[in-house]
């Protein structure tokens, strides 16, 4: 007798209240163990692969790839039973379908004897994250019945064996592209951008400096397609809501400063130089962020939080410094944790990793949460300067801008002369309530002091 499953979306951390199904990893009629991986959801805060709580045969898949599901809704069905599991693999071993075969030949569907109250009575084990423990019997990998052509489920799983990321896979079902039907020019046979554009006779135009891609609003010689309307979900929906709440919560105050950073720079070529940097990225980001850093140690209230339900003001005594990352999913901003313990070496691997991973879409809701304070780089898209917005629940964000030669006036008196140096302004916002504006003027200072004579930091 069957005994079906269903797997609820869990909530992913932080009380999030829905997630967005990205791809779906398994069809109706595959066999899964504990802990393999069923789907992609892209929640709020990040892109996370759900492993199955069960091991079974998937009977049902309950929501499609780009629905947004509430959490506690179940998304899967599995059926549990052994003789589910037997019949599968012999499934597996039957001959390949003809053109005659029919869908219902091929693809699983609920077994009538499995009633709904035994599915609602079913014990479901719902985690927070991923990982159920450890499998028994050793790790298998998932078997797949081979499906009709004809068979619309058959489709799905054709789409999901195509090698193309979460973004491009978005672009070919709001263009209509039939990602199987679609040449792919990319590393290792996977889907690009270009090609679902091709299929589609659309442009696509990509900035690799933000690292962001825009679908223009015209098919290529067709005047009748003038919009394009993309559903505000996940972290693009996240962000706004932020953002909104955090410039009508916290009354923001923005201050800048013109920096001579040329004695960093120099700094910064030699530390590139030595061999234990060698093989990591070592930028001006690093610098800035060593900085902030050490500015923070000095005014403790530009880390820390505005508890508005204690009616306290929470100072915090580390830094989980925020670096804010411009990714195809949109704007996130992941945290290295207690960045003040790290040494020079150990904050550029951090720093490093932290946004590989968030260009890869791999960032953790844990990476995401329990921030103090934020820096964001405009100076990568080559702007100057900014008035950011701060992180709820933050009290300070710093910007940083473009490094440009500029003509300075150095030296003072008869030896007072123009040169050209390494310049750039910095920004900081920060929460009035918590912030008093000689406070954020110091904590500023301070970041611009470290910068033009790097030195001082050993003070």
């Amino acid at each position: 007798m069957s005994e079906i499953k269903q797997f609820k979306l869990p909530d992913l951390g932080e009380g999030l209240t829905d997630g967005d199904i990205l791809k779906w990893m398994v069809a109706v009629g595959d066999t899964v163990d504990v802990n393999d991986t069923i789907c992609e959801v892209e929640t709020v805060k990040a892109a996370v692969e759900l492993p199955s709580p069960f091991a079974g045969v998937v009977t049902a898949l309950h929501a499609a790839e780009g629905e947004t599901v509430p959490v506690g809704t179940a998304i899967i069905s599995v059926d549990v039973s052994p003789g589910a599991v037997a019949a599968a693999s012999d499934t597996e071993q039957a001959p390949a379908p003809t053109a005659g075969s029919s869908a219902e030949d091929m693809v699983p569907t609920l077994p009538a004897a499995a009633s709904g109250a035994e599915i609602g009575a079913a014990e479901e084990r719902q985690m927070t994250l991923v990982g159920y423990g450890p499998q028994e019997g050793g790790s298998r990998r998932r078997r797949k019945v081979t499906p009709s052509a004809a068979d619309p489920a058959a489709a799905r799983l054709v789409a999901h064996r195509v090698l193309a990321k979460p973004p491009v896979r978005k672009l070919a079902k709001t263009l209509g592209v039939d990602l199987a039907s679609v040449p792919a020019s990319g590393p290792n046979g996977t889907v690009s951008r270009e090609d679902v554009a091709a299929a589609a006779g659309s442009r696509v135009d990509t900035y690799p400096s933000s690292g962001q891609s825009q679908v223009t609003t015209r098919r290529t010689g067709d005047h009748s397609v003038r919009e394009t309307r993309i559903p505000i979900k996940g972290v693009r929906k996240h962000t706004a809501a932020a953002m909104v709440a955090s410039a009508f919560t916290a009354p923001h105050v923005t201050e800048f400063v013109t920096v001579d950073v040329t004695a960093t720079m120099e700094l910064r070529d030699r530390v590139a130089a030595r061999r234990d940097f060698r093989d990591v990225r070592v930028s001006p980001l690093l610098f800035v962020a060593k900085a902030v850093i050490l500015a923070a140690g000095k005014t403790a209230q530009i880390n820390a939080t505005w508890d508005d339900s204690a009616g306290e003001i929470v100072l915090k005594h580390y830094v989980n410094l925020g670096i804010a990352a411009a990714t195809e999913r949109g704007l996130i901003v992941p945290n290295i944790k207690d960045a003040d313990a790290l040494s020079l070496r150990e904050l550029a691997e951090a720093m490093n990793s932290l946004t590989e991973t968030a260009r890869s879409g791999r960032t953790s809701p844990a990476d995401m949460s329990g921030g103090t304070i934020t820096i964001t780089n405009v100076g990568v898209f080559g702007v100057d300067t900014g008035t950011p917005i701060l992180n709820p629940g933050e009290a300070g964000i710093v910007a940083f801008g473009a490094v440009r030669r500029m003509p300075w006036v150095v030296g003072a008196g008869p030896g007072e002369r123009i040169e050209p140096r390494w310049v750039t302004q910095l920004a900081v916002s920060f929460d009035h309530r918590v912030v008093d504006g000689q406070q954020g003027s110091q904590f500023l200072s301070d970041v611009a002091a470290v910068l033009t004579d790097p030195g001082l930091a050993l003070l």
